[in-house]
């Protein structure tokens, strides 16, 4: 919290590249889950209902794939039953994780217009009423 985010490149489950950096300007939260997580399957409906709800006012939603600890086809599987919205970027080297030290989870940050981790949240399941207050927050920073 409080640091500028490490950047990171990944690939999406769609095949299109993801650079953190280049989302400068717009609140973004960055979910690190896998399929097999329960809390991760818990709460990655709040994650669609709030980003429907917020997507038209500038947030994205990076929800990171641990592929270094899953399967193409569980996430695949996952993202179909869930209807995700949202860009699934694949980690599949671990690189987002070591760049986050994720410990556990799902790992969430929180990453303001200007690149700063606003709040750090590790383990799950978020409710929906906390993630909508952060980005209510997150939303409500002016660029400098």
């Amino acid at each position: 919290k409080g640091f500028l985010a490490p950047d990171f490149t990944l690939a999406t489950l769609e095949g299109e590249t993801v650079t953190l950096s280049d989302l400068r300007g717009q609140a973004v939260i960055v979910n690190v889950w896998a399929s097999w997580c329960g809390p991760c399957r818990m709460e990655m409906p709040a994650f669609k209902e709030v980003y429907n709800e917020y997507k038209e006012r500038g947030l994205v939603i990076l929800a990171v794939n641990s592929t270094s600890q899953d399967t193409r086809t569980a996430v695949e599987k996952f993202v179909a039953e869930f209807q995700l919205p949202f860009s699934i970027p694949l980690d599949a080297e671990g690189e987002v994780a070591r760049l986050y030290r994720v410990s556990a989870l799902p790992s969430t940050f929180f990453v303001g217009r200007d690149g700063i981790i606003t709040k750090v949240v590790i383990g799950g399941p978020l409710a929906e009423s906390t993630l909508r207050a952060e980005v209510e927050s997150l939303l409500a920073e002016e660029l400098p």
